[in-house]
């Protein structure tokens, strides 16, 4: 007969290692089972599951309140989507933009030819346009807290880059009446270009322009704050009201992040939200996008 037995301290043991093989998934750490690991897809970065910090109760009151939130992991654009980009799916037929003037033709920016160079984020399109071409390519807009989590990392930062206000050696933003940070005076005054993607340099997932540049829409419908919007922004990978579908009764306004070259630092917060009609009129402002895609 065996004499060894198990005593009290060798159930202790025990549990207190069943705790630690399951800590990296109860306190949301990468898991490299799942198929975001070992899998890669071009111009795309995975963002691993866990919890991160959304919102912020020291800012704008629509970010409130902050919280904890759980994502599983996702894959998100590296860069914004350029002309280059979008031009393909316009050339296809695959893109078009029906307007509110009735017309269904995609018109770029209303700032001119300042902003059509290739590498430049791809502007004036409506959420619906850029859900279509995110679709034409086989990905979708990412969601709120999918977007914000990949622009701030899992520790709630301000900014990609970490909590240093951003400036125009981090980000195209508007620094000292410098729009897109552009000293030389163009005619008329104050129209200075967008940057090419990638001109700053990347944040705490790799990812470029998640501050500045253009402003990116998402998947999700706009609520007043997260208290407001209730259980669909709430709980694991919340997806706002009506799971961010084309038509939502009693939200007629889309969600756009990241801020771009013509507002300041503190619009290029990755807290920071901003509201508009999903058409993008009367006019056709400088909004931009970047797609994700499940990592399953």
């Amino acid at each position: 007969m065996n004499s060894y037995s198990f005593r009290p301290i060798h159930f202790i043991i025990l549990f207190l290692s069943l705790i630690f093989l399951a800590a990296p998934h109860v306190l949301g750490s990468p898991d490299p089972n799942k198929p975001c690991y070992g899998k890669k897809i071009k111009g795309m970065q995975c963002i691993p599951e866990g919890f991160f910090i959304r919102g912020s109760n020291t800012h704008d009151a629509d970010e409130a309140p902050e919280q904890k939130i759980y994502l599983s992991d996702f894959f998100i654009d590296i860069y914004e989507v350029t002309n280059e980009d979008f031009s393909k799916c316009i050339e296809e037929g695959s893109c078009k933009d029906c307007l509110y003037n009735g017309t269904c033709d995609y018109i770029g920016p209303a700032y001119g030819d300042l902003y059509l160079k290739p590498k430049q984020p791809v502007l004036g399109v409506s959420w619906y346009t850029a859900k279509e071409y995110c679709e034409w390519v086989g990905k979708r807009l990412p969601t709120e807290a999918e977007w914000e989590k990949a622009a701030r990392g899992p520790k709630g930062n301000l900014f990609p880059w970490g909590n240093k206000p951003a400036n125009c050696k981090l980000a195209v933003i508007e620094e000292d009446e410098r729009k897109g940070c552009v000293y030389k005076k163009i005619n008329p005054p104050n129209l200075m270009p967008t940057a090419p993607v990638g001109s700053r340099p990347a944040g705490v997932y790799g990812l470029f322009d998640m501050a500045g540049n253009s402003w990116e829409w998402v998947q999700d419908w706009y609520s007043e704050n997260y208290k407001v919007c209730g259980e669909a922004c709430n709980g694991k990978d919340p997806k706002g009201p009506c799971e961010g579908e084309d038509n939502c009764p009693g939200f007629d306004k889309k969600t756009l992040k990241g801020g771009s070259w013509w507002w300041p630092s503190s619009y290029a917060r990755g807290s920071k939200r901003r509201a508009h009609v999903p058409q993008n009129y009367p006019e056709y402002h400088h909004f931009g996008f970047r797609c994700a895609k499940d990592a399953g």
